[in-house]
Formats: structure tokens, C-alpha cells, sequence
């Protein structure tokens, strides 16, 4: 009697423990600071299984971005808010809390790109469309607000949405200069006072 077919032989390595782990050295050190070598370790697999797997750095990169906008839903939570004022508090906040981590603070889609060689030109304009997409969700939001009267008719949807990104985006930043949460909560507070009303 012939032995059954053996199944093939199965990966050996978990691919979404290798892309958490991709996750925290890109967020840690950038795209262009990461090498291979620093992936391969990281993420305890050979070249040949990181191709096979998931292609190349970029599109490996572009797979932990993925990922990493699949869990970051403050804005989503934030904007379920009942005011505008109280969505915008609440997403501060609690951006404060998150940016300070000891190992990677900040935010992987605004420290993981922001300068580099011609060669990742696409993994900028990726990360460029990622952070206008948040302005986008933001400004909906505004619109609405505006609509029901949460927000006096003079306010500007567009502009509003720009400053809550670009305060967010300073406290990454910043937290990834050494600031604490206590820091990034009173950048919150006084951003918090030019509210319009």
C-alpha cells in the first residue's frame, strides 16, 4: 500500500508575526533606515522567504502600513463624537497617550517617510496619501458639523481638518524628540483654545 501524499512543507515562520515585527522596526527606524539584513533578523526569516512572502522592501512596507492603518481607528472613534469640539478633544488626546511608546513613539505614517533618496519617491507619496486621506476624514466631518450647526457658518471644513492633522502630526513628532504625554496633552489645551465658537 503506497503512503499518502505528504503535504507540502509548511512556511517556517508565522508571516503575521514577521509583519508585526517589520511593523516595529520600520516605525522605529524609517523606511531608508531599515536595511534587509535589519528585516531579515527582525522577522527571523531568510532573504528568499521575505520575497516569497511579501515581495520586496517596498511592498513589504506598504503591507505594514496597511496594517498599521487597519488598527490605528482614533480618527474613525474620535469622530463618532457628538460635537465637533469633543471628537477633536478626544483625538488629541488620545494622541497624546499613544505617540509616547519606548521602543517606536510617534506615528509610523509620519515618521516612517518624511525624507529619503529618489529611490523611495513611491513610499513618500504613499505615506503623503495616507496623511491626506486622515485631512479628508476630518474635513467630512467638519462638513457635517457645520451642516447641523455644531459649527458657525464661517468656519472653513478644509482649513479646520489641515490644523487638527498638522497639531497630531507635530506631536508625533515631538514625542519622537522625547516628549511626554503630559507635553503633547498641554500642546492638546492650547490647541484645544483656538476652537472656533
Amino acid at each position: 500500500m503506497k503512503n499518502a501524499k505528504s503535504p507540502g512543507r509548511p512556511r517556517a515562520f508565522d508571516p503575521e508575526q514577521a509583519l508585526e515585527a517589520a511593523i516595529g522596526l520600520f516605525w522605529s527606524k524609517g523606511y531608508e533606515g531599515t536595511s534587509l539584513s535589519d528585516l531579515t533578523e527582525a522577522m527571523g526569516i531568510n532573504r528568499p522567504s521575505l520575497y516569497a512572502a511579501f515581495g520586496n522592501k517596498e511592498e513589504l512596507f506598504r503591507r505594514a502600513c496597511e496594517r498599521y492603518g487597519e488598527r490605528a481607528t482614533l480618527i474613525d472613534d474620535a469622530c463618532a463624537r457628538c460635537t465637533a469640539r469633543e471628537a477633536v478633544e478626544d483625538f488629541l488626546f488620545s494622541a497624546a497617550a499613544n505617540a509616547v511608546h519606548p521602543e517606536h513613539s510617534g506615528c509610523m505614517l509620519v515618521t516612517a517617510g518624511l525624507a529619503g533618496s529618489e529611490e523611495s519617491a513611491g513610499v513618500r507619496q504613499s505615506l503623503c496619501d495616507a496623511r491626506r486621506a486622515s485631512v479628508e476624514s476630518w474635513r467630512a466631518r467638519f462638513e457635517r458639523a457645520k451642516a447641523e450647526g455644531d459649527l458657525p457658518p464661517q468656519a472653513d471644513p478644509e482649513s479646520l481638518a489641515q490644523y487638527v492633522m498638522t497639531i497630531a502630526h507635530g506631536m508625533a513628532v515631538q514625542a519622537r524628540s522625547g516628549a511626554t504625554t503630559d507635553d503633547l496633552r498641554r500642546v492638546a489645551e492650547i490647541a484645544l483654545q483656538a476652537w472656533p465658537t
